[in-house]
Formats: C-alpha cells, sequence, structure tokens
C-alpha cells in the first residue's frame, strides 16, 4: 500500500517551481529581458546543484579524508566540457552576434591568500560560494547565517583591497590569448586527463562498488524531477548552463560579485557609508538600484529559487538542520572567511576557479591549488574542532 501511494502523482510539489517560473514572466516586464535571462539561468543552475548534491567543498574533503573520488572526477568532466565549449568562442571574441570575455584576473599574492583563506572557510563552514546558496535554498538555517557572514566578510574586504593590490602580482594572462584556443585546448584536455587518471588510481574502489549497488530504481522522469541526478549529469548541466551564460550575458557564471553587492546594501541600510571605499567608487548606483539588474546578484536569486523548488519536489525542504551553537559559530566563522577570501582572489569555487579555468586564465589554476592547500588545513581544524566538544 506505501508503495502505491508513494507514486500518487502531488501537484502541491510543484507549486515553488511553478511560482518561480511566473515569477520570470512578472519580472520580464518589469526589469527587462536580460535581468529574466540571469535569474532564470539561475533557477537552472539551482536546480542542478540541488539534485545533483554537487559540492565542491563535501568532494574536495571526502577525497582528502576517504579517497572518495566520484565528486572529483565529475568536477573534471565538467572542466573538461566548459573549456571545449569556452575556448572557440573567447577566442573570436564575439558570440550570436554580441561580445563575449572571460574571467581573467591577476594571479598574485591577493589570489593565492585569499583562496587559501576561502579553502579553510569551505571547510569550517561546510560550504563553498554555490554550496551555500543552493543549501540555503534548501531550507538550511545554519547556511543562512553563513550567507550573511558571507556578505559582511565581503564587503570587510572592499576595504582593505587596495592594500592587497599592492602586494606583487602577474598581469592577467589568459592561455587562450597567448597560444590559440586549440593549443589551449590540448593542453587542458591533457591536463583534465592525467587529474582524472590519477583521481581513478589513489580513489578507494570500494565506494564504486557501494554506487553501483546503490543506485535507485527510480523511474527516469521522476528522477529527473525529483532527483538524485548522478553527479556527472549535474557537472555537464553545470557546464553548459555556464556555456549559456557566456552565449546569453556575455560572460561566464559568477557568484560572489553578487554576494557582496548583497552585503553592501545590508550594511548601507544599517548606516555605512561606503563612497570612500575605492571599489565602491563606481558601484554606488549599484546600491540604489534593484537586485535584479545586476547579473550575478539575479542569478543568485535563481539559483536560491531552484534549489527550493528541487528541495521541495525532492521533499526535503528544511529536513537538514545543523541548529546548534557548534553549528552557528562554525557558520559564522566560515562565513567571514568565505567572503574575504573572495574578495582577494577575484572570485570563489565558481567565479575564480570554474570559471576561471573555462576562461584559460591563469589565475584559474593557482585558485585552484592554494585553495586545494587551504582545503587541507580547514579539514583538520574541522577535525579537531568536532574532537574537542
Amino acid at each position: 500500500m506505501q508503495a502505491q501511494t508513494s507514486q500518487v502523482f502531488s501537484p502541491i510539489k510543484y507549486l515553488p517551481l511553478a511560482i518561480s517560473l511566473l515569477a520570470l514572466v512578472v519580472l520580464y516586464f518589469y526589469m527587462g529581458q536580460r535581468s529574466t535571462i540571469a535569474t532564470g539561468l539561475g533557477i537552472a543552475l539551482g536546480i542542478s546543484l540541488y539534485h545533483a548534491a554537487f559540492g565542491f567543498t563535501s568532494a574536495w574533503r571526502r577525497f582528502l579524508t576517504e579517497r572518495w573520488g566520484a565528486g572529483l572526477k565529475a568536477q573534471i568532466v565538467m572542466l573538461a566540457v566548459v573549456v571545449t565549449l569556452f575556448f572557440p568562442v573567447l577566442d573570436s571574441g564575439t558570440i550570436l552576434g554580441h561580445r563575449a570575455s572571460g574571467f581573467v584576473a591577476p594571479a598574485g599574492t591577493g589570489v593565492v591568500v585569499g583562496a587559501f583563506v576561502f579553502g579553510i572557510g569551505m571547510q569550517i563552514a561546510g560550504g563553498c560560494a554555490s554550496g551555500t546558496l543552493f543549501t540555503v535554498g534548501g531550507g538550511s538555517i545554519r547556511m543562512v547565517v553563513t550567507l550573511i557572514t558571507f556578505m559582511l566578510g565581503s564587503v570587510i574586504a572592499t576595504v582593505h583591497l587596495p592594500f592587497w593590490h599592492t602586494l606583487p602580482k602577474w598581469k592577467a594572462v589568459s592561455m587562450v590569448n597567448l597560444w590559440g584556443w586549440e593549443q589551449a585546448l590540448i593542453l587542458h584536455l591533457i591536463v583534465f586527463g592525467v587529474l582524472y587518471l590519477f583521481v581513478r588510481r589513489v580513489e578507494n574502489r570500494n565506494f564504486l562498488l557501494e554506487e553501483a549497488e546503490s543506485k535507485p530504481k527510480i523511474p527516469l522522469f521522476k528522477r529527473m524531477a525529483e532527483g538524485p541526478w548522478p553527479l556527472v549529469l549535474g557537472a555537464v548541466a553545470l557546464a553548459l548552463l555556464n556555456f549559456a551564460m557566456l552565449a546569453l550575458l556575455g560572460h561566464p557564471w559568477g557568484i560572489t560579485s553578487g554576494i557582496t553587492l548583497w552585503g553592501g546594501k545590508m550594511v548601507s541600510f544599517f548606516g555605512a557609508d561606503l563612497s570612500d571605499i575605492p571599489y565602491w567608487s563606481g558601484r554606488m548606483a549599484a546600491l540604489d538600484r534593484s537586485l535584479f539588474k545586476s547579473d550575478a546578484s539575479a542569478t543568485n536569486i535563481g539559483i536560491v529559487a531552484g534549489a527550493m523548488s528541487a528541495a521541495v519536489l525532492a521533499g526535503k525542504f528544511g529536513k537538514s538542520q545543523n541548529v546548534t551553537s557548534k553549528g552557528i559559530i562554525t557558520a559564522l566563522i566560515g562565513g567571514l572567511m568565505l567572503g574575504y577570501g573572495a574578495r582577494l582572489a577575484y572570485g570563489c569555487n565558481i567565479g575564480a576557479f570554474f570559471s576561471g579555468v573555462a576562461s584559460g586564465s591563469v589565475h584559474g589554476w593557482v585558485w585552484l591549488f592554494a585553495a586545494l592547500a587551504g582545503n587541507m588545513i580547514g579539514v583538520r581544524i574541522r577535525k579537531a574542532y568536532s574532537d574537542s566538544t
């Protein structure tokens, strides 16, 4: 009887998704096409992130502590797909009749320190930038705290940016422009192949057997609508959606500039004057405009809405909570580190790493190795804190 009941169609589960799609129609008339596209892509990203449980933090932590390789292999597949799509377009500079450019930033002290701090913060907070947003959408109260301090940490970093920009750094370099897209693509695919083989060699093969035996026997439509998705499906979806953003908006996917804007609005609401801070000198107008007028902000809002829709469809909204004093402390500290580190490093696991590598930027690779080092420290801190309580 229970098996039959579980198959009954429940329209109420689709209500948040229907509301999100209806909101896009309203948004189109009030905010215009660009805001609607950015928000719509965010909804699709949020659904993909949630249904695939695609977290950078857990994948890196579990590989470091358990040798679970599925998460890292999915990320490598994601990067291989995205560079194959991005590099020819970035080389030409145009797509669909408009300009297209990647995220290319200087690689130097700020990126190294920022990514290292961000990496530690990932493990302390239990989430990265994309992970924070989609778990907030999934109803996690603890990650709402992380998001608030993420915003605050980002704003604090904007105050200190003039100092960090005086420290040694290399100029912004794109390997696509340096070598041509064909050579850059071949090199990247070789590196990804080597990394994939390395992960396969050192991963714990017992996980492969467990995953093969525990594959859910769920009809395809139900699994696509309600999850869970295979990690590789989520990886390919994120790569395609990042490329869709490049094609439709002219730039790759970014998160933390939107979160910094949210933080700026938050502290301005409480009376802070940001006008004398160089970072904000050309962004003061953005503080007075709608959050949907910033591509990154609109996409972030869409991610939360999409993840919420996916969580309700999966029947998991608000089910996973960690509202303890220890959980709140780690959320506060981790969020500050995420926000501060991301602003120093020209982005997070998405804007600096995913989209940076997709753009052929050297800083994307520098970010990766510095963040991995930070994760190694963060995993130890996380374990020591857990063992001490």
